[in-house]
């Protein structure tokens, strides 16, 4: 029984990431065409039933068949064994990152006390920051495997902008651990129930807030999007490391792209915005600040507890969709500077007055 609760759970959370992927990929074209005064994707109204076409057909059926059903070329010369499983290696760390990522508390069901998380892990954001940085092997090997000058030096270009931005990352992390004393995620989202004053939710953007912005932007530099997508760059690499890919292999890292973005979304609202805590919200029911306490079946806080979690999360995804296409692309020598000397600085500094704190005033969260 417990392989058989286990093997859902970790189901769901693939569905959950490869159905929010998809999603993206509608948000991203309607939210780019709404920024630039375009309708965008309103074509293929499914069996024309529906009055209003916002192209959800075209957008998430009709243009994945077709890119699906295309040819896979592989060019001459290119490493085929190597070429079919770079997209495989960039799409997998993408998806299994999530496993450790709490979506909600427990659940009591059927006399069971069920954690709303794929995988228990205690050590989950060590767990985390390892598959995040396996991402890169992917972008490598699929440039050098093409055979192709473009893609090898969009995949040079990724690898290095990823390893930049991910010693930022890591250092900001450095700090929410030493807020929470504690590696598990779990724990951390438990922590940031508490209230402060009686009114204000102890959520980790009170205390980290620089922490909170060099997550989000080496997150979004992790994912290779604009301002950050200098190992894409179409007007100078044509599509950069994935070049030479069609089909499903190029589908894969598209949505692997995509993927990305729902990880960085899911991370930032688990360190820094209470994850599926609602404000005065408990499993004993609601409690506003000066009023009696509100009855609320456990089972029903449950489930608003994982509703609100897929809120922050489709929040932040629609925030870097937003970022996308409103910044304009840095170029190679102003993303290195902000990844070394700007934000390696300040995430150092960080630490250095997290730990401090902690030093004279004890725990903090």
């Amino acid at each position: 029984m417990e392989w058989l609760i286990a093997g859902v759970k970790c189901l769901l959370v693939i569905l959950l990431v490869l159905q929010l992927s998809a999603l993206m990929l509608w948000v991203e074209r309607k939210g780019a065409a709404l920024i630039q005064n375009r309708i965008g994707a309103n074509r293929a109204n499914l069996l024309g039933i529906f009055p209003v076409n916002l192209g959800f057909t075209n957008t998430l059926i009709a243009d994945p068949v077709k890119m699906f059903t295309k040819e896979d070329y592989v060019p001459d010369g290119a490493d085929k064994f190597i070429h079919s499983l770079a997209p495989f290696l960039a799409l997998f760390p993408a998806i299994i990152t999530f496993a450790a990522i709490p979506f909600g508390d427990t659940i009591e069901l059927a006399g069971r006390s069920i954690e709303l998380r794929a995988v228990g892990i205690d050590v989950g954001i060590l767990y985390i920051s390892a598959t995040v940085a396996m991402g890169v092997y992917g972008v490598v090997l699929a440039g050098w495997a093409s055979n192709n000058r473009w893609a090898l030096l969009g995949s040079i270009r990724g690898t290095a902008q990823m390893i930049s931005y991910e010693l930022a990352m890591g250092l900001a992390v450095v700090s929410c651990v030493l807020l929470y004393g504690t590696l598990d995620l779990q724990d951390m989202v438990r922590q940031q129930g508490q209230m402060l004053f009686g009114w204000l939710p102890a959520w980790g953007v009170v205390y980290q807030q620089l922490a909170f912005i060099l997550i989000f932007t080496a997150g979004m530099a992790e994912s290779k999007r604009v301002p950050f997508d200098i190992p894409e760059a179409e007007s100078e690499l044509v599509a950069g490391y994935f070049t030479e890919y069609s089909g499903g292999k190029q589908a894969s890292f598209m949505l692997a792209d995509f993927a990305e973005v729902v990880m960085v979304a899911g991370l930032v609202t688990t360190l820094f915005f209470g994850g599926w805590q609602i404000p005065y919200l408990s499993s004993q029911g609601l409690a506003l600040p000066g009023m009696a306490v509100i009855t609320v079946s456990p089972l029903l806080v449950s489930l608003l507890q994982v509703a609100a979690f897929l809120v922050k999360v489709l929040f932040f995804c629609w925030l870097q969709v937003l970022v996308r296409w409103t910044v304009p692309r840095f170029r190679y020598d102003q993303l290195m500077n902000l990844g070394w000397k700007a934000m390696m600085p300040i995430a150092l500094l960080n630490v250095f007055v997290t730990a401090l704190a902690i030093l004279l005033f004890g725990e903090v969260a």
